[in-house]
């Protein structure tokens, strides 16, 4: 699976973005997405995860309520709506899938990372 992630942007504060991360390749549906962001200065961080199905999420909770991950296994994509961002939410956002299908919180449980797409937000 290949993926690319796009929609990032400037925002001002309190504005929304929806992030896609599309996949080429037939198993998609096969595995569960995650996005993550790394911020300037820090380590790459777990934003939310889908399940193979998107039956089931999960998010970071600095994120939860504001954030929501959803796919539609027909078109290969997987997207983020983040609503109510803030500047601490500024990153580069990264997709990435996991093939147990499973999805959760656990980097290191992801591969095939997408080039990331820039966000920023401005207060």
């Amino acid at each position: 699976v290949q993926l690319q992630a796009s929609g990032g942007g400037l925002v001002q504060a309190g504005g929304s973005l929806r992030l896609s991360c599309t996949a080429s390749g037939s198993t998609f549906s096969k595995n569960a997405v995650g996005w993550f962001r790394r911020a300037p200065g820090k380590g790459r961080q777990f934003v939310a995860s889908i399940n193979d199905s998107g039956d089931s999420t999960y998010y970071a909770v600095p994120v939860k309520g504001r954030f929501t991950i959803s796919r539609d296994n027909t078109k290969n994509t997987a997207w983020l709506q983040m609503n109510g961002l803030k500047p601490e939410d500024t990153a580069v956002y990264y997709c990435a899938v996991d093939p147990s299908g499973y999805g959760s919180a656990v980097i290191t449980d992801f591969g095939s990372w997408g080039p990331g797409t820039l966000v920023t937000v401005s207060s």
